[in-house]
Parts: C-alpha cells; structure tokens; sequence
C-alpha cells in the first residue's frame, strides 16, 4: 500500500471524526427540546435522534454535497488542504463545545476548507458562489427560524384557545416525537451531506472518483459511512450544548417545543432543497427563541442569545485562520519540521479534548428536575403560558408540574 492510498485512508477517516463531532456538537437542535419537555429521557431522545439522522440520506438529494464540496476549486483541492481544512473545523467544533456554545458545524467546515484553500492559492482558489450562499444563510437561517415560530405559536395560541389544558398538553407530547424526528431528518439531510462532499471531492482529486460536470458523484458507501459517523455522534450526545439549547435560552413546554421544531425543521427542509448548506444549530436557536418572544410567561435569555451570535459571527474565521496556520504548517520547511508541528498540534488537542470530557456534564445532568409544585394554569392557553405570575379568575385549576417550567 503505497504513502498517497495510506494519506487517503486517513483523510477519509479524519473527515468521519469531523463528521461524529458534527453529531455530538449538533445533537441539542433535535433533541433539547424533547428532553426540556419531558416528552423523552436523554438516552432515548439522542437514540431517536439518531435513527433519523441514518435515514435522511435516503430522503434528500445531494445539492449540500455539490455546494461543500466545491468550496475549494477542484485544481487547488489536495491533501494537505482537506486535512487542514478539517482539523479547523474539529478544532473549532470541541473549542465552541467546551464553551457550551451551539454554534455551526457547517460554518466550521466552510471556513476550514476557504481557509485552507486561500492559504494554497489565495482568492483564485476559493469558489466564490458557495461561500456566498453559505454567508447569505449564515443570517438567513436563524431569522427565518424565530419568525416562523413566533407565527406558529401565535397561530396555535388562538386555535388552542378554551381547550382543555391537561389533553393538551398530553396531545403535543406525542407531536413532539413528530416534529423532533423532522428536525433529526433535516439535520442528517443538510449535515451528513457536508462530509460526502468533501469525501467525494478528495476522491476526484486523487483520481479515485471521475467528476460528472459540475455535480459531484457520492458513492453509496460514502453516503452511508457519513450518514452513520453522524448518528453515532448524535448518540453520544453534547450534553453541554443540549443544556445551553432547551434549558437556558427560554423555558418550553409541548406546544412550545413543537412550535420550535416545526418551524426548524421547515426552515430546514427548505435550505435542503435548494442545496444551501444552513446551520441546524442558527436554525433551532432561532425558533427557539421564536416561540420565547412571543411567550409571555417564558422570556428570552437575550445575554445567552447575544453569546451565542457573537459564536456564529466568528466561526467562519476562527476555524479558517486555524486550517491555514494548519496548511503552512503542514507545507512549511522539510517535512520532518512539519510533522512535528502537527504532532504537537494534535497532541494539544487531544489533551484539551480529554480535559473536556471528563469535566462534561452527562445525560443525568441534564434532564429537567423532577421536583414537583402547585401552580395555576389559566384554562384554555393549551400550555403556553409561563408560572412568572398567577393568571386568569381565582380558583383557576391547578396542576402539578416541575417548578419554573412554563405552562
């Protein structure tokens, strides 16, 4: 087996761990809200999560692949520019975890990949469509996220209006499993389509793959191995981040966490569709914080929100500044030189990696307390009113609930 077959392998399998970072940093957008509403346990949510996830390559077509895969112009696609593109956006995706922040994996692959390419040929390398539309959705997805939620809640707010609260609420819980499992199929269909562009065109660079035209060519077996490194990633869960999702940025209840996740998983179906490659953590972020804003007894958390639009803005550099310091590291001097910097590279980040780990919240942190009290429910809000203060005419049914969750 000769060096350039070994390096492929180990691209190959490089682009897998990004590809099971991306699910366990993304696996709060399908899943936080369920576990924040008590409709799932965490290990069972992440497992939902997860089968959808697999199953979204059979569903959507390859356009996010096209896109991806030709950020980078295929005369200046190499080795060393895919394996400098991925260590920026697997440094920046565990960099942005241990910090709780739920930023996007997307925008981590994109700016790994310009990064790495203007570092080989400058402007002339970068594909200047793609990273366009990448920017363009960057403000687009979490936009469309907190509009769409905010109408859905509101439309449901007036449909609900003097139903029974308890049957409600058990009504949603089962919507919940639906609108979770189109948010895990968005995911997976806009995601996992990241990784097999940039495996398909590393293939056609090396002369392993024939291109077709412009339209990259995914085999089956890239399809599948990318499909499933990202369910085994959602399976293992980024507690921290499911934590910052359902927990600190507004209170949910059923309808509001179904509103949530219809409204990204639309936004998201959409995206898909038109091959752009959106960010599912800007998207569930923004109809989150949708249903939050027009919740009057569950306010936005506007500081962990402001936190985490500071993340998004900087993602894009952070993780392009790092994949070219990686690619003149990798290309720098003899290569003796360059294999130590990268060692060390590589060795910081695994220690930082396991650091992190080991002071990682678990599944058990994160589900909602079960202790239990007496609040009023106003009869006929279908649950999507707060416990900030008493409403509606004295007397007004009482249920037992977890203490500070909206109704």
């Amino acid at each position: 087996m000769d060096v350039a077959l070994i390096s492929l392998i180990g691209l190959v399998l490089l682009a897998l761990l990004f590809d099971y970072t991306n699910g366990f940093h993304d696996s709060a957008n399908s899943v936080a809200t369920i576990i924040a509403t008590r409709v799932l346990r965490p290990r069972f949510a992440v497992a939902w999560a997860a089968f959808f996830n697999f199953i979204a390559f059979l569903i959507f077509g390859t356009a996010v692949a096209d896109t991806v895969g030709s950020t980078v112009k295929g005369a200046y696609v190499s080795l060393a520019v895919v394996f400098a593109a991925l260590l920026g956006a697997i440094t920046w995706n565990f960099g942005s975890w241990h910090l709780g922040l739920p930023t996007s994996s997307s925008h981590a692959l994109i700016g790994g990949l310009a990064g790495a390419g203007l570092a080989r040929g400058g402007l002339d390398a970068i594909e200047a469509s793609s990273v366009r539309k990448a920017l363009l959705f960057l403000v687009v997805s979490p936009a469309a996220g907190l509009v769409m939620a905010a109408v859905l809640i509101l439309v449901l707010r007036r449909v609900l209006a003097g139903r029974d609260v308890e049957r409600t609420e058990r009504g949603f819980r089962w919507a919940q499993l639906v609108s979770s499992a189109a948010v895990s199929l968005g995911h997976g269909g806009n995601d996992a389509q990241k990784t097999m562009g940039v495996i398909a065109a590393l293939l056609v660079a090396t002369g392993h793959q024939s291109g077709s035209g412009d339209k990259l060519i995914v085999p089956m077996w890239v399809a599948v191995a990318a499909a499933s490194a990202l369910a085994l990633g959602t399976y293992s869960g980024g507690w921290r981040i499911v934590r910052t999702m359902g927990m600190d940025i507004t209170a949910l209840r059923p309808v509001s966490g179904f509103a949530a996740e219809t409204a990204g998983a639309g936004a998201l179906f959409v995206s898909t569709a038109v091959g752009a490659p959106v960010s599912t953590t800007h998207t569930v972020a923004g109809s989150i914080t949708g249903v939050g804003t027009t919740n009057s007894g569950a306010t936005v958390n506007w500081r962990i929100f402001g936190r985490m639009a500071i993340a998004w803005v900087v993602t894009i550099p952070s993780a392009a500044m790092v994949a070219a310091l990686a690619y003149w590291g990798t290309t720098i001097g003899p290569e003796v030189v360059s294999g130590v910097l990268m060692a060390a590279f590589l060795t910081a980040l695994t220690v930082l990696v396991i650091a992190s780990l080991r002071r990682a919240p678990k599944a058990d942190d994160v589900a909602p307390d079960d202790v239990e009290t007496l609040v009023p429910l106003r009869p006929g809000t279908g649950s999507i009113i707060g416990t900030g203060r008493p409403a509606g005419p004295t007397g007004a049914p009482r249920r037992r609930v977890s203490a500070g969750q909206p109704l």
